[in-house]
């Protein structure tokens, strides 16, 4: 988030702001229509036709299904039914598929309709949540939608991206609003519904009011389609060559987009002032080490990436530079299709089948359509163009026939025995394949028709019960009426009585022997709290399971941790490496002890990724579902990511290099970032230790030094309407603009003193050890030429040690604040801070330690603490 406060957005002009007249009372469709059309024109639009039916027709209060082409102005018209609820006095929402398009959506209307118009909820927090105009995600509105009903304070409804009706996790939250809710009136849209007979009648039928569907716009646009076998990197020079740029590599695995991009630097895309312009536009962006220091490199040669493991600010980075029209190459996954604000010229597929989570297909009509209708840029480009690679094996085989031919100099005969001669090669083993008839196949085939996926979970079963009606009847016509086939019904009416009897038998729920007068036969004996199932689900669980931990351990603080990452989502791609790290360092071991093949493969196939607390967690979690029966809708999942850090004395860049996660920063920080956010609004003030409060700090400031922008969009919504929490976050906001110079890593010695605790424990970890060459190597990560670079100085100490004792050691006491010692101010070093890890020997004297200074202006231009070993023996002052 930029700026201090949530205002128009800098690159909208005060005049773009839709306000509405202050005569209106009861304005006529009429008025409504001719208002927004001028407001429309002052911003230099000109409606299409198909914007304009379905303008008119919102302003008559009719149902509107835009099954229109991307580019062909969708989002005006949702704009349009935005301003209409205003200016009626109705409550509006927008949903969509995925947060960082709601996200988008929320600054979007702030700066056409005022800040205090617009609000936006998610499963975290909520920012302004009783504004007439609100975003969420397609769940949310579910939610609303089947705690009240009839009776919830709706107007006109925005569901973008509906195609995600046929989602098979979440398409049930696209159903239920349209069997739920009467009162609405209902704005679909998408570019690929196929047919919307069934969601014309369902709609019309519940509301009593008319249906209208615009789906014979011609796209602004118009594709043109190719099929190609010549080689990626020839087919994109060609096209850069055809001023057909910019294009967007299709990829269907962030791994394969990323190495694709790293392929393309030797392209030369860029005029010599383009790359001037974009070496400047570059100066002032801040890329971390890791993945940020390649990114550099191939933004400069106009070569972008784009994809979820990337850092927010990295994607957006590329996002600004399309728009700018300074990239000419993006490599990117199909994240495309749903509305990735990316603007190209040409879409390019390198595949036609993909991976789906289960096995790998070949893409389906709507999956193919919705990539390729990103092509072409409306006000920039008369056609867009979308291209499809033959597979490699196809196109290096078609090379070889062509090599053949001018070899043979066209003699038919000599080129066939040549070409029957030579192997061909083949595709790789469980290679789904495609052809120019598939790809010809996609270019006409119409949307799939889009299944129900309706489900019935105890989160639906208790936000029901919260209605002012007989809940089982409300459940069983939720059930009756969706588009579920009757056997299926059948079974979603089985499940919902199991759950029901579920609830009764743990005493969630009471049965009457009479209705009461909102005609209840059951209702809740216990209060839920307001967000429930908006936030971490199984939130209530882990802090009933903090009080199985001991406030008075050394260990209180990790362990409070480890019971927050056991209900967070798994971020499998960190956890898998986690998984291949542990693999590689214990086949070593089992080969260096002589262990035979079978039982190494063995040992090796039992290890998983590190779960502190696990079997205590998961006995917990068995008396806590019994009664609480709604858990089960989830699962425990005992990781340790948060804390693997800690223990390792990891920054951000450390987790990354460690494990290789240089293609997944993206992920590892957004758990991160819900780790954070889950620790402050879980563990109750009464369980915050100090250490706690310090590693809190210490995870914030990791957040902020790596991207600290989902962190300040979480702080301002958390913020709410509390004006004295929003006069902080704009004073923070403010003083990290103006600083100058900025905050280094250093800045938060709070944090940074929990970074150098940490560090020099790992120090006594590998002393306890006995590994002279891995505390050699930390030392000569940054001081090389220290005397603690060299293994035999680290032998000499560990000789030492042991000769005057038998152990040292690492456990919980061993890592108490008593045995570390920091002075800030040492009078012998200025500018640096003087540390001391204490050795716990095996007879409890103590009188031995690790002793090291810090180097703050380095730690800062480094951004990492540089600590360099002064001496390991008795302990001494500075």
């Amino acid at each position: 988030m930029a700026g201090a406060r949530l205002v128009t957005s800098p690159n909208a002009p005060s005049s773009a702001t839709l306000r509405v007249p202050g005569s209106w009372s009861t304005p006529t469709p009429e008025e409504l229509f001719e208002t927004f059309q001028q407001w429309a024109a002052g911003q230099g639009l000109s409606l299409y036709p198909a914007q304009e039916d379905a303008i008119l027709e919102l302003a008559d209060s009719q149902h509107v299904i835009m099954a229109t082409p991307t580019g062909s102005g969708k989002s005006l018209v949702a704009l349009a039914a935005h301003f209409f609820g205003l200016a009626r006095g109705q409550r509006t929402m927008y949903t969509a598929p995925i947060k960082a398009l709601v996200s988008e959506k929320f600054f979007s209307l702030v700066g056409v309709f005022g800040p205090e118009n617009v609000g936006m909820v998610t499963g975290d927090s909520s920012v302004n949540a009783g504004a007439p105009i609100i975003c969420c995600t397609a769940e949310i509105l579910a939610n609303e939608a089947l705690r009240e009903g009839a009776e919830a304070n709706l107007g006109p409804v925005v569901m973008d991206e509906f195609h995600f009706y046929a989602d098979p996790h979440r398409g049930w939250a696209w159903q239920v609003p349209l069997i739920e809710l009467p009162q609405a009136q209902f704005l679909l849209m998408s570019a690929t519904l196929g047919d919307t007979t069934r969601f014309e009648s369902r709609i019309a039928d519940g509301t009593g009011r008319d249906v209208v569907v615009v789906s014979s716009a011609e796209r602004p646009v118009p594709l043109s389609f190719e099929y190609s076998t010549t080689a990626l990197v020839e087919k994109l020079e060609e096209l850069a060559a055809k001023q057909l740029a910019p294009v967007y590599v299709v990829h269907f695995s962030q791994r394969e987009a990323a190495e694709q991009a790293a392929g393309l630097m030797s392209l030369n895309l860029l005029s010599k002032a383009e790359r001037e312009r974009l070496g400047e536009r570059l100066k002032t962006f801040r890329f971390a080490k890791g993945y940020g220091q390649t990114l550099s490199r191939l933004l400069k040669s106009g070569v972008g990436v784009h994809h979820a493991g990337m850092l927010p600010k990295y994607r957006r980075l590329v996002e600004q530079l399309a728009q700018e029209g300074l990239l000419k190459v993006i490599s990117g996954t199909d994240t495309l299709g749903v509305g990735i604000n990316v603007p190209i010229r040409t879409v390019l597929l390198t595949g036609l089948s993909k991976y789906d989570g289960t096995r790998v297909r070949q893409l389906n009509a709507r999956e193919f359509h919705q990539i390729a209708g990103r092509a072409g840029r409306a006000g920039f480009d008369t056609e867009g163009t979308v291209v499809v690679q033959a597979p490699e094996h196809v196109i290096e085989n078609e090379a070889s026939a062509r090599k053949l031919a001018a070899k043979h100099g066209g003699d038919d005969a000599k080129i066939a025995q040549a070409i029957k001669s030579k192997p061909k090669k083949k595709p790789p083993e469980g290679f789904v394949s495609w052809s120019e008839k598939t790809f010809e196949k996609l270019m006409v085939a119409a949307p799939e028709p889009m299944v129900s996926r309706m489900k019935v979970t105890y989160a639906m079963v208790l936000h029901i019960l919260n209605r002012p009606e007989d809940p089982v009847t409300a459940m069983r016509r939720l059930i009756t009426s969706s588009d579920e086939t009757p056997v299926r019904q059948a079974q979603l009416q089985r499940r919902a009585l199991q759950i029901l009897r579920e609830l009764l038998a743990a005493g969630v729920l009471e049965k009457f022997d009479e209705p009461d007068e909102d005609g209840r036969t059951v209702d809740l004996t216990i209060e839920l709290q307001d967000d429930f199932a908006l936030n971490q689900p199984l939130a209530p669980f882990a802090v009933a399971a903090l009080d199985l931990l001991d406030p008075e351990s050394e260990t209180y603080a990790l362990e409070v941790i480890s019971v927050i990452e056991s209900i967070l989502e798994t971020p499998y791609q960190v956890t898998g490496a986690q998984v291949k790290k542990l693999k590689s360092e214990r086949l070593a071991e089992l080969k260096a002890d002589g262990v035979d093949y079978t039982e190494r493969m063995r040992i090796l196939d039992e290890l998983t990724h590190p779960q502190p607390l696990a079997e205590i967690l998961e006995q917990q979690f068995e008396v806590y579902r019994a009664a609480a029966p709604w858990v089960a809708d989830h699962e425990l999942q005992p990781k340790s990511v948060v804390r693997d850090m800690i223990e390792r004395a990891f920054t951000f860049i450390d987790a990354v290099n460690f494990y290789g996660l240089a293609r997944s920063e993206g992920v590892l920080l957004r758990y991160l970032t819900d780790a954070y956010r889950t620790l402050r609004q879980t563990v109750p003030a009464a369980k915050v230790s100090s250490d706690l409060e310090d590693l809190l700090e210490w995870l914030g400031e990791v957040i902020r030094q790596t991207d600290s922008s989902l962190l300040e969009e979480w702080e301002r919504m958390a913020a709410g309407e509390d004006p004295e929490r929003l006069a902080e976050w704009d004073r923070q906001r403010t003083q990290e603009i103006t600083s100058a110079p900025p905050v280094g890593f250093t800045g938060n010695e709070r944090a940074f003193a929990v970074v150098v605790r940490n560090a020099m424990f790992r120090r006594a970890e590998l002393f306890s050890q006995e590994k002279e060459g891995a505390l050699a190597a930390l030392q000569r990560e940054h001081t090389p030429t220290s005397e603690w670079s060299d293994p035999n100085r680290w032998a000499e100490a560990l000789d030492a040690f042991f000769d005057e004792y038998e152990d040292v050691y690492v456990d919980a006491e061993a890592r108490s604040a008593e045995h570390f010692r920091l002075n800030k101010n040492p009078a012998d070093r200025p500018g640096c801070w003087h540390a001391v890890q204490v050795l716990d020997d095996n007879e409890g004297n103590r009188d031995w330690g690790i002793h090291a200074y810090i180097d703050l202006p380095a730690s800062d231009e480094a951004e990492a603490a540089i600590i360099t070993v002064d001496h390991v023996g008795e302990l001494r002052g500075p």
